[in-house]
Order: structure tokens, then sequence, then C-alpha cells
């Protein structure tokens, strides 16, 4: 029998750390300390190569339970759809207006974080709020 394995999802952003901070405010993920021997995670950029310094963000769940979240820098920026979407599931298990009401809240607590809302849940099926995080990238609450 297989093992489960841990993983990391790593996503190429032009704003890698105001990305992974919104991540980590969104799905109540910490940003883990900086390397021993450093201070801040800043100290330690500082002394990294020029051409290495601001390339990467990372947040983990402080439970462990979840994957590491790693934001790398990429020179260009968003020019389509997203394929890896990091959906946001806040209506498990819940019907109707609850199920609703559970994505209207989680809604309203994204755009104050910055997110913008593309399309509402649709009544019938319940399905998804479709929003895009502070960079644009869509991805669900559902």
């Amino acid at each position: 029998m297989a093992s489960v394995k841990k993983f990391q999802a790593t996503f190429d952003r032009a704003e890698r750390e105001r990305v992974a901070r919104f991540r980590c405010e969104v799905l109540g993920h910490v940003v883990p300390p900086p390397p021993e021997g450093f201070a801040t995670w800043d100290e330690y950029d500082g002394s990294r190569p020029p051409g290495r310094r601001d390339a990467a963000f990372a947040c983990t769940d402080p439970s462990g339970a979840g994957p590491r979240l790693f934001f790398q820098r990429v020179p260009e920026g968003k020019t389509g759809k997203n394929r890896l979407p990091l959906d946001v599931r806040v209506g498990t298990g819940l019907v109707r207006k609850e199920r609703l009401a559970a994505l209207e809240a989680e809604c309203a607590r994204l755009l104050a974080l910055g997110a913008l809302r593309v399309l509402p849940a649709d009544d019938h099926d319940e399905s998804c709020l479709v929003m895009r995080d502070v960079e644009g990238n869509e991805s669900c609450l559902d």
C-alpha cells in the first residue's frame, strides 16, 4: 500500500510576497520563522546574492496538516487563466441558504483583504463564487 506524501504547491507570481500574505490570511496559514542565524526574513533576504533577493516567499499550515505554499517571482505578469486555481472550501456539508450564507460571509472577508468577486453563486445548484486574488488570479469559494 502506498503511503500519503506531503507536498508543496508552488506558484509563479509577480508579487510573490503580497500574494503569499493574502493566502496566509485566506487559509489561516502563517509565515514560517526565518532561517537560523537571521532575526527576520528581510535580514535573510539581504544576505542573498542580488539576483536572488525578493525571489520567493512561503507560508505554511500551522497545524502541519496542509501543504506548504511557495510563491516564486517571475518576470512576466499574468497573461491568461491560471492553471492551478487555489479554491477554498467553506461550504462543505452545507446546503441551500446555509451554504450560500457561508459563501457570502467568506466572500465579504476576502473582499476586505483585497480580493475581487467575479461571479456569484447560483441559487439553484449552490455551485461556487468565483473570486480573484490580489494579483488577479482566479479561484473559487465552494
